[in-house]
């Protein structure tokens, strides 16, 4: 996308009451670091009330290899031009023996989180993920959560933890592992999840990747936030998610009140807004 594109693309969305950019991408091997620093520049320009969250931690050690560049001089950039937080994708499993097999030529699990111990000393608050339901073990999902939990037992910087469901469409590893996860499974990791992270405030169940029915669900065994009205998103989508493209906000309220709970809006730091 041109710079004009993305901006044309953010006023559309903050236009339609959005409050956050979620903004990720792959590794492009020729766009120069100074276009994605333009880039929040323009936006924090015209859009200064609106959260930035972008680039996963892939991402941010592209940029540090493409310019021979640290971490944390890389995020401290930045940062000043407008970065408030970072979303968690890119952690997939961080155990070395699972990662090598699915995702090998990613940045590996220690690096994945070098740039979030990195960021939380900058001050930038992230989330984390996990996906599930490909080849690991039991084991190998308790492993990354106990990874998690000790990171933000050192820098807090963690603002909620999203499990991942594995979608196999439009992927390699989907032509070698179909999706091996029920209702069940999902709900168990998610209490599972909020047993081990205690440190950490909230998981999400994301209604996009889910499901509405079984992020319901979620809500009673352990999740606290299942994500706004989401005006687009492709990744999910991409590889086979169903769900609808987006949820009012008076129907997130309805289906939440109608599991007995209380809708509360938040901002993107998970400070309440106001009850609905």
């Amino acid at each position: 996308m041109s710079l004009d594109e993305i901006l044309a693309k953010a006023k559309e969305a903050v236009r339609s009451g959005a409050k956050e950019l979620h903004i990720v991408g792959g590794l492009h091997p020729d766009n120069p670091f100074s276009y994605y620093t333009d880039m929040l520049k323009a936006l924090r320009k015209n859009f200064p009330g609106v959260n930035l969250k972008c680039f996963t931690a892939v991402e941010i050690c592209h940029f540090a290899k493409q310019e021979k560049r640290s971490v944390e001089n890389i995020l401290t950039e930045l940062k000043d031009a407008g970065l408030d937080t970072m979303p968690g994708g890119g952690a997939e499993i961080l155990v070395p023996e699972i990662r090598k097999q699915i995702c090998g030529e990613k940045e590996t699990g220690e690096e994945w989180l070098f740039v979030h111990k990195t960021a939380h000393k900058l001050g930038i608050p992230t989330n984390a993920t996990m996906l599930f339901g490909h080849i690991e073990s039991m084991e190998d999902r308790i492993k990354h959560l106990e990874m998690l939990r000790d990171l933000q037992s050192e820098t807090g910087g963690f603002l909620a933890f999203l499990p991942l469901v594995f979608l196999p469409q439009n992927n390699v590893l989907g032509k070698k592992v179909k999706n091996r996860t029920s209702e069940e499974d999902i709900l168990r990791t998610i209490a599972l999840s909020r047993l081990i992270l205690s440190n950490i405030p909230h998981i999400k169940a994301y209604w996009v990747q889910l499901g509405v029915e079984t992020v319901l669900k979620a809500l009673h065994c352990g999740a606290s936030d299942m994500d706004g009205t989401v005006g687009e998103e492709r990744i999910s989508k991409a590889a086979g998610a169903n769900a609808p493209n987006m949820l009012t906000a008076s129907l997130l309220q309805r289906l939440i009140k109608g599991e007995g709970l209380v809708p509360v809006e938040r901002d993107a730091y998970y400070i309440s807004i106001l009850p609905l």
